[in-house]
């Protein structure tokens, strides 16, 4: 028997209706995910769900003593107490809402107890005290103590680090009961719904399988549905012409034509279109220095703790670096010190030359929510510099999908992913040649998502990114930086790479120990008796000479190359012509010689 029958739902607020004529079913121990766009309705559908939003239309019927709990996306600010008393107050609430005898106080406290040692969690430890994704676990956990028979997850990824969201796949993984979430982290999904829905334009589509066999049909439905519609919009274009060529299309042998054409014109205004997809453009400032960053023993520690020691590494023009740790590890911290907002406490981090940063910050602290989004990113002016042409900002907030009425909405009114997608535009409005992400995928829509990871794959600058979306890093970073038992340590390649190479062991607690050596870059199969000799005094003066000699070296390129842009340069004799393009092969040979032996003596260091 279904556990929630759901028929002919309909509900809409201001402009087209969220769903019209909605129907499914959810049978025990299904978990589905549910996708949709941005303001497609998942949230106010698991509201209708638990009964806290009331739909215009339709039916909701669940099966006999059927539960159903949610887990919201947003954190209450206001919420004090105990672990315990938090977790209990689950069965206070739904002791209220039922209808069947109360349990006794002996059972309550067995099954809060119950609940707290499943979810590793210390019952007397304050609830304000806590970080936000343990937060997360104990409101997951006042969701939980009820034995729902359904469970509803609004991002619950969101706040958590890699090691809290891969204790929640095992628990939830584990559970018996059926579960509907929203997330926007694809790895999470692709291991937990057995079961997809989408909603899009008021519909609602069953897949009935996992994530990875829907993105392959999905991709198979859009090219059916846009083949079927250019035959139609075809079939229409031809039906017009002749309707045109004259009274004669109007006798009565072809009134049935003339009543079809009127059908087909019907079904074509009617035809919705799909939201557009972001159109994200990164604009690139001029060339930074061969050198972004230079971090030697560098240390950093608050008053009441340290937070990293002894660390060392060297960011160069185009690395694409991700950072991971667990909340609280001090991702943040170092990202601020490596781009000169921190001073460390020990240690020296210098920045190359000719550094232009774009960062986007995790809290949007950027954002005024009292002004509205044109405001924001245009900051008074309507006209905006886009790769060096003029654009209208409504223009260019209709790239990251905001129609001119919500682009004059204030701030404060907007979603999670409206406000990330506002931040986007508004960092990437301004050259850059350094680009700073600190979780950047918070509540971004998956097309908003893929667009922006390729846009960032495609950028020639250099990335430094905090986030704990695994198929994200995966996706763009080519070198991590993380957190772990032993200090800071470097590793090539993603997410998936670092795994591979270690296990995954991240550093538990903010209060780590120093590393033994000041840098630790691993690779596969390296074995510590092999360690590489130093450098000798001559090498170490040439190792200083050379980021000055690069940057002058690529100065020179750069002004060959304004040269050569000039269009009356190719009027020159073409013996002027072959001296300047033999002359900046010959620089552009000696530069790659000269990276080539910045990188061999940086290993020896």
């Amino acid at each position: 028997m279904s556990l929630v029958t759901i028929s002919e739902l309909a509900i809409g607020f201001r402009g087209p209706p969220l769903f019209e004529k909605v129907s499914f079913r959810i049978e025990p121990g299904q978990r589905i995910g549910l996708l949709g766009r941005n303001g497609a309705g998942k949230t106010t559908l698991m509201k209708i769900l638990c009964g806290t939003v009331e739909p215009d239309a339709g039916s909701i019927t669940l099966a006999p003593y059927t539960s159903v709990a949610i887990l919201s996306q947003e954190v209450p600010q206001d919420t004090t107490g105990e672990i315990r008393e938090i977790v209990a107050q689950g069965m206070a609430e739904a002791a209220a809402d039922s209808t069947d005898e109360p349990l006794e106080d002996w059972q309550i406290d067995i099954q809060v107890d119950q609940i707290l040692s499943r979810m590793e969690l210390e019952p007397t430890t304050r609830f304000e005290s806590l970080s936000s994704g343990m937060k997360r676990r104990v409101l997951l956990a006042k969701a939980l103590v009820t034995e729902p028979d359904l469970l509803l997850l609004d991002e619950p990824t969101n706040h958590l680090d890699i090691e809290a969201i891969k204790w929640l796949e095992a628990f939830l993984q584990k559970s018996r009961f059926a579960i509907m979430f929203v997330t926007h982290d694809r790895a999470f999904l692709r291991s937990m719904a057995n079961r997809i829905l989408e909603i899009e334009l008021g519909r609602m589509f069953d897949w009935t399988c996992d994530y990875t066999t829907f993105l392959k049909r999905k991709e198979q439905a859009i090219a059916t549905e846009e083949k079927q519609n250019a035959l139609f919009d075809k079939k229409l274009a031809e039906e017009e012409v002749w309707i045109r060529k004259g009274i004669k299309a109007r006798r009565t042998r072809n009134e049935g034509r003339v009543r079809a054409l009127k059908a087909m014109r019907e079904q074509r205004s009617q035809r919705q279109k799909k939201t557009g997809t972001s159109r994200i453009q990164i604009q690139e400032a001029q060339r930074s220095g061969a050198l972004v960053c230079e971090c030697k023993e560098a240390s950093f520690a608050w008053p009441d703790h340290r937070v990293f020691e002894g660390f060392s590494t060297t960011i160069m023009r185009g690395d694409k670096v991700g950072i991971i740790g667990r909340n609280g590890a001090g991702k943040s911290t170092l990202l601020k010190c490596l781009l000169g907002k921190l001073e460390p406490t020990g240690g020296a981090i210098r920045l190359g030359t000719n550094v232009e940063i774009a960062y986007f910050d995790q809290l949007r602290e950027q954002l005024d929510e009292e002004k509205t989004v044109l405001d924001n990113v245009g900051g008074g002016s309507d006209q905006i510099e886009i790769n060096g042409r003029k654009k209208h900002v409504l223009g260019y907030l209709q790239d990251f999908l905001f129609e001119p009425q919500r682009s004059r909405t204030p701030v404060k009114f907007l979603s999670g992913g409206e406000r990330n997608r506002i931040l986007l535009a508004k960092l990437f409005a301004r050259p850059a040649n350094v680009i700073v992400l600190d979780e950047p995928t918070n509540d971004l829509d998956s097309e908003t998502l893929e667009l922006l990871e390729e846009k960032l794959v495609e950028f020639q600058g250099t990335i430094l990114m905090v986030s704990h979306d695994r198929e994200f890093l995966n996706n763009v970073v080519t070198s991590t930086i993380v957190f772990e038992p032993d200090g800071i340590n470097e590793y090539v390649g993603g997410y998936d790479d670092w795994v591979r190479q270690t296990g995954g062991a991240m550093v538990a607690k903010a209060e780590i120990k120093p590393p033994k050596a000041g840098k630790k870059q691993k690779h596969d199969n390296q074995n510590d008796a092999d360690a590489p000799r130093k450098l000798k005094y001559k090498e170490r003066l040439e190792l200083e000479k050379l980021p000055e000699q690069i940057d002058e070296l690529e100065q020179q390129i750069a002004a060959i190359h304004e040269t050569m842009g000039d269009p009356e340069f190719f009027k020159e004799p073409k013996e002027k012509i072959a001296e300047a393009q033999t002359q900046l092969a010959d620089h552009e040979t000696k530069l790659a010689q000269m990276m080539e032996r910045w990188e061999e003596l940086e290993s020896l260091q």
